[in-house]
């Protein structure tokens, strides 16, 4: 009688299987990590630009982007001074609100006027069509980015500083590391203050509370007090 040829894997080919499979997971998981760590320094790169761009504006004409009653004459004849509130343009402040979608407001000349003085990239011509307007800057997650003065409501509770910085949309896990990263790790104290999404922004009334320990999969406004 003719014996009838086994057929199946060893358990050699098994586990080179196994092994395989183990490394590829692991690549794809490790892949995952660098994105994602990438997208925090991009994240935290933009709350230490920020200042950068105020300071050296101040340095160099004496006047704070978006409050400066100068601008045509120190960026250019085609800035935007600011004309709401009415009657708060040099008042040393960054009048309205970070998100504002007001195209008067402070808040939003800032751009212009930082772009045109060579300190920022972007376009110059202000235009809020949306969120996603391509004069409005944009997180490295898709979310508004913004400042405000924060006086006297400021973005997040207790939240101090004589400008506030606030980045939106931002997934708890990313809002944690990028706590950790600037300040003490707690998003409810401390000088970057972490608070829901839909809360922090112009259609606020008093301003919400932090958030101690975000949920690693919920999406929150991320503001600095500088």
């Amino acid at each position: 009688m003719m014996k009838r040829n086994q057929s199946g894997f060893t358990l050699i080919e098994i586990a080179i299987v196994l092994v395989i499979i183990g490394l590829l997971l692991g690549g794809v998981l490790k892949g995952q990590e660098l994105i994602n760590s990438a997208k925090v320094k991009n994240l935290s790169t933009d709350f230490r630009n920020i200042p950068v761009f105020i300071y050296s504006y101040q340095d160099k004409f004496r006047s704070l982007p978006g409050d400066d009653t100068n601008a045509t004459s120190h960026v250019g004849a085609t800035a935007t001074l600011a004309t709401t509130p009415a009657g708060s343009l040099g008042n040393g402040l960054i009048n309205g609100f970070w998100d504002s979608n007001t195209a008067t407001d402070e808040s939003i000349v800032f751009w212009q006027h930082v772009r045109l003085a060579g300190l920022a990239a972007g376009p110059t011509t202000v235009s809020v069509a949306s969120d996603q307007d391509p004069y409005l800057p944009q997180n490295a997650v898709g979310g508004r980015i913004g400042i405000e003065s924060g006086s006297p409501t400021p973005p997040v509770d207790n939240l101090k500083g004589a400008y506030i910085i606030c980045s939106k949309h931002i997934l708890g896990k990313f809002a944690k590391q990028l706590d950790t990263t600037l300040d003490n790790g707690v998003g409810d104290t401390g000088s970057i203050m972490v608070t829901d999404d839909a809360s922090s922004g112009s259609s606020r009334g008093a301003s919400p509370p932090g958030v101690a320990a975000p949920d690693d999969d919920v999406l929150y406004t991320v503001c600095m007090g500088v």
